[in-house]
């Protein structure tokens, strides 16, 4: 069982940042070593809940206290098996996921929550230096096939699962390499590449096929892909951008997040010797508050930006937990991410007017209000304009829909149905509207967090085998939520 008294002894202590000069000066992850003395310490503070609310924070359905205790122990090859009893990618969700299984650990309530996050990134870390994650190669395979169409959390997922079930699996990627917004969405800071390589090796290793370049519906027909496979799971994610039609729109220097975001990664692959769309020197504003926002900014300040400005339209928020969002929900808290920590203005509770040009169609500034809430909606606040310098402008508030999802997409051309808000229709058991055709991630769900989308790969792939065999002994972490009538 866990020290009864370990959170009464020891604080939460949670890894130190690089310093800020340092660390904007590369691309390298942000945090320094954790000594494994003070995480086996940091382990020692879960409770080992009688109810443990930690695993209804995670989708995924993580075994939390049992690898918190296993690592207090010192037996950390069982807590890396006991951690990938129900996460694939433990590497990927320790260093990118807000960690709702933190907001709803029980020690929450009256003092700092157990660091799940850290001891979950330090076990997988350790497994990859010790040797212990090794290929598992499937006993007997079925002599079917499955395609997955994307190759982000959710078709890896689902990719892997079926492999070691005995599938032959192949993962299509329209981009050149595989990895979607993990390879070119994901700066370097937050996430090296080596950890998705490496990974990448174990899946080739059991047998995944992983084929780039690829567009379905134009470079591989819709009719060949059903000739050729038993099976479909289609894992595209969400990657329209939310758009702001606001008068300047069409001034040059303004672009979407991932517009930016890819080349700059690309940089660090060593495509480019330098981004098409660089912010050294320049006035930034990011439209948009969230963790794309701070990618954007994080991204910026390593370029040598002259400013950065991130605007928001929600009010600051509490620094503490609000009543409207209590344990063990997410709380809507102040957060300083570590790229706020480097630099930039954060503004809340603004709206943009419009974008001002210069005599060469290029945005020079953005006029911008306050705004407050008045039954439910954003109001002006007159006598608030105001124009703040903008030499480049990154929208990064979120994603509304599945690429190719209109009339002549793909998902058209396959003839699954989509929503209003251009999301893959399914059904409780993954499918979509076309037999064989399986939906997983943010295609169906919408734009979510990496956790959902692992979950629900690892749920589609259960759905698969059980239609191709019959039944399945494939974990099912979560079910499709509900998609109201109202929106299709």
């Amino acid at each position: 069982m866990a020290d009864p008294t370990g959170f009464l002894k020891h604080d939460r202590e949670t890894p130190k940042r690089r310093p800020v000069p340092v660390r904007i000066s590369d691309w390298r992850e942000v945090y320094e070593p954790f000594a494994s003395d003070k995480l086996q310490t940091q382990a020692s503070r879960c409770m080992d809940c009688g109810i443990p609310y930690c695993h209804n924070g995670c989708p995924l359905g993580n075994l939390i206290p049992e690898w918190n205790d296993l690592v207090r122990t010192d037996r950390w090859q069982a807590a890396a098996d006991r951690l990938h009893a129900t996460n694939n990618f433990p590497e990927f969700t320790g260093r990118l996921c807000p960690a709702p299984c933190e907001a709803a650990c029980v020690l929450g309530i009256h003092s700092d929550a157990v660091t799940i996050k850290q001891v979950e990134v330090e076990i997988i870390d350790r497994a990859w230096a010790e040797g212990w994650v090794a290929p598992q190669i499937p006993v007997q395979l079925t002599g079917k096939n499955v395609a997955v169409i994307g190759s982000g959390p959710a078709g890896l997922a689902a990719a892997q699962q079926l492999t070691r079930a005995g599938y032959g699996v192949t993962v299509y990627e329209s981009a050149d390499r595989i990895g979607g917004l993990l390879r070119y969405g994901i700066p370097e800071f937050k996430m090296e590449k080596r950890h998705l390589d490496r990974r990448l090796a174990q899946m080739e290793a059991e047998g995944t096929r992983f084929v780039t370049g690829v567009h379905v519906g134009r470079d591989l027909s819709v009719e060949q892909l059903r000739a050729d496979f038993d099976a479909v799971v289609i894992a595209t994610g969400a990657t329209v951008p939310r758009d702001l039609p606001v008068p300047g729109r069409d001034l040059a220097g303004i672009y979407s997040a991932m517009e930016y975001l890819v080349p700059a990664n690309r940089v660090q692959l060593g495509d480019l010797d330098a981004s098409p769309i660089d912010a050294a020197g320049q006035h930034v504003v990011i439209i948009g508050g969230g963790d794309t926002g701070a990618d954007c900014l994080g991204t910026a300040l390593r370029q040598g930006a002259k400013s950065v400005t991130q605007l928001e339209i929600m009010p600051r928020p509490a620094d503490l937990r609000p009543d409207f969002t209590p344990w063990p929900t997410w709380p809507l808290i102040y957060r300083t991410s570590s790229a706020h920590e480097e630099g930039g203005e954060r503004l809340f509770a603004v709206n943009t007017e419009r974008f001002v040009g210069d005599e060469n169609g290029n945005v020079r500034a953005l006029a911008l209000h306050e705004v407050e809430m008045v039954d439910g909606r954003f109001a002006k606040i007159e006598g608030t304009e105001r124009e703040i310098p903008a030499d480049l402008v990154f929208l990064a508030m979120g994603f509304v829909s599945v690429g190719d999802a209109g009339e002549g997409g793909f998902l058209d051309t396959l003839g699954v149905e989509v929503d209003l808000r251009g999301r893959a229709i399914r059904d409780a058991g993954w499918k979509s509207t076309v037999d064989g055709v399986f939906i997983a991630g943010d295609a169906g769900r919408g734009q979510s967090l990496i956790v959902w989308a692992i979950a629900e790969g690892r749920a589609a792939a259960a759905a698969v085998d059980a239609y191709l065999s019959g039944s399945s002994t494939l974990p099912t972490p979560v079910r499709p939520d509900s998609v109201p009538l109202a929106v299709r």
